[in-house]
C-alpha cells in the first residue's frame, strides 16, 4: 500500500470517566460528542483494490470479514484511512440493535464457516474519525475538519456508515440514557481541536455501569493460586435459575476467603459440573464446583447481552437479607427504545 498513513497503526484511546464533560460556559465549545459503539475498533485502509482491516492491537481482520472488505471497495474513497468500529446488526423485538454474540462468532479459523457467517451475519463499518484522504495524511489536522471530510467521504452505501456527533452536551446525556437500547454502551468525548494520536488515551468515554443482585451457583477454583478463581452468578427466569456470568477479579486473601466462605454449601465433595467447552481450545478445563443456591451477591456491569452479561462483573458485597428467589432478570431489563438507525441519524447538533 502506498498511503500518507501506513499500516499497522494503534488506534487514538479513552480515559474512562464518571461522567459527560460540559462545555466551558460562555466559550466556543471544547467538546464534540458521539455514542461509544460496541464492535471491534478497526483501522480501514484502502488504496485502490487493495484493502486491509487492522485491529486495535494492529492484527489483521481482513480474512474473517470479505463482506466488509467488499463494502469498503464499493463504498469508500479509492485511497483513504479511516477509523472506525465493526458491528453486526440484528433486528430484536422488530428494532435493529447491535448483536456482539453473532459479532464475536465472526473470529473463526475455518474458511468455509467465515464465508457462512458473512453472509448470515453481515458486518458493517461505522467510521469515527478519518486520518487519511488521497494523499493528505490528517492526523495533525483538529478533529473538527477530520470530522468535515469524513461526513464528505463516506456514508452514501448500505455498508459503511458515520457516527452521529453533537457539541450539544445535554443532548450527549440523553444519548447515554437513551441509546442503550440500541446496543450502545455509552458516550465518548473528543477535543474539537485534538490532533488524533495513536495509542495514546487523549479521548474521554463514560460507560454504563449499574449493579444486581444475583443468586451464587457456584465456583472455579483458580488455577495457580489457593482459592476461588471466579464465581458463577445466577438469575431467576421464572421457576427456572439461568447462569449469566461471573465475577473472578479477586486479591490473593479474598480468594482463599471466599473459598472458606462457599465451601460449606457444596453439593458434596466430588461433585463437578461442566462448562460449555472453548470453541477455540477443547482442551481448557471449564468445570465448576456447584453450590446450593442460598447466598445473594451484589454484583457491578455494564450491559446485557441476550440474557447474559456483556462482560465480566464486579463483585461489590454480599447481600445476606435477599432471598436468592428475589434475584430476577426484571432488575436487569433496558427496553430497547432506539433502533441503530436512529443512532446514526443522530446528526450534528
Amino acid at each position: 500500500m502506498d498511503l500518507p498513513v501506513a499500516p499497522p497503526v494503534k488506534p487514538m484511546l479513552a480515559k474512562a470517566a464518571d461522567a459527560v464533560p460540559g462545555q466551558p460556559a460562555g466559550a466556543d465549545p471544547v467538546w464534540s460528542y458521539e455514542p461509544k459503539w460496541d464492535g471491534f475498533r478497526c483501522i480501514v485502509f484502502r488504496d485502490g483494490d487493495e484493502v486491509e482491516l487492522g485491529s486495535r492491537s494492529g492484527k489483521s481482520l481482513t480474512r474473517y470479514f470479505p463482506e466488509v472488505v467488499d463494502a469498503v471497495l464499493a463504498e469508500l474513497p479509492e485511497r483513504c484511512v479511516l477509523d472506525g468500529e465493526v458491528v453486526v446488526p440484528k433486528e430484536i423485538d422488530g428494532r435493529t440493535r447491535l448483536d456482539w454474540d453473532s459479532l464475536s462468532q465472526r473470529i473463526h479459523p475455518a474458511e468455509s464457516r467465515v464465508r457462512m457467517l458473512a453472509e448470515q451475519t453481515p458486518a458493517q463499518v461505522i467510521g469515527f474519525d478519518l486520518l487519511a484522504l488521497g494523499d493528505q495524511n490528517l492526523m495533525h489536522e483538529p478533529f473538527s475538519r477530520r470530522r468535515e471530510l469524513l461526513l464528505e467521504a463516506v456514508g452514501e452505501g448500505p455498508s459503511c456508515h458515520v457516527t452521529a456527533a453533537t457539541a450539544d452536551a445535554e443532548l450527549a446525556q440523553r444519548w447515554f440514557e437513551d441509546f442503550e437500547g440500541a446496543g450502545l454502551d455509552g458516550v465518548v468525548a473528543k477535543r474539537l481541536d485534538g490532533h488524533y494520536v495513536p495509542d495514546k488515551r487523549d479521548m474521554i468515554k463514560v460507560k454504563h455501569h449499574r449493579s444486581a443482585e444475583c443468586v451464587v451457583l457456584g465456583y472455579r477454583p483458580h488455577k495457580s493460586l489457593p482459592g476461588v478463581g471466579s464465581i458463577l452468578l445466577g438469575l431467576y427466569d421464572g421457576t427456572e435459575l439461568r447462569m449469566v456470568g461471573g465475577a473472578s477479579a479477586f486479591t490473593a486473601k479474598r480468594r482463599e476467603e471466599l473459598l472458606a466462605e462457599l465451601e460449606p454449601l457444596r453439593l458434596g465433595e466430588d461433585v463437578v459440573a461442566q462448562g460449555e467447552a472453548n470453541r477455540w481450545n477443547r482442551r481448557i478445563d471449564h468445570s465448576w464446583v456447584p453450590l446450593r443456591p442460598e447466598r445473594v451477591a451484589e454484583v457491578a456491569y455494564d450491559q446485557m447481552e441476550g440474557d447474559r452479561l456483556r462482560h465480566a462483573a464486579h463483585f461489590l458485597r454480599w447481600r445476606p437479607e435477599r432471598s436468592p428467589e428475589e434475584c430476577t432478570y426484571d432488575q436487569l431489563e433496558v427496553p430497547v427504545r432506539f433502533d441503530l438507525a436512529d443512532v446514526l441519524a443522530g446528526g450534528e447538533q
